[in-house]
């Protein structure tokens, strides 16, 4: 298995929580949003984990290299 994959499996966890919570805090707060939660945060969670996928196979290779961010060159 690649590592870039392996670092993924684990970072999708992590992302899909983010991604889940940054969702479910205005489902929660907006009182018309609640009115609505039973059909909201099933999809809320589809859409956590649908997201955090993409995310974290953008992620896994950052963690990976030392330097990830492009070094400025000086002439």
């Amino acid at each position: 298995m690649p590592t870039r994959l392996q670092i993924a499996l684990l970072v999708f966890m992590m992302t899909s929580a983010v991604v889940f919570g940054v969702g479910i805090v205005p489902v929660l707060a907006v009182p018309v949003l609640a009115d609505h939660a039973f059909t909201l945060i099933p999809l809320v969670v589809v859409v956590s984990v649908l997201a955090g996928a993409p995310l974290a196979w953008f992620i896994a290779p950052r963690l990976r290299a030392r330097y990830w961010r492009e070094r400025e060159t000086t002439a």
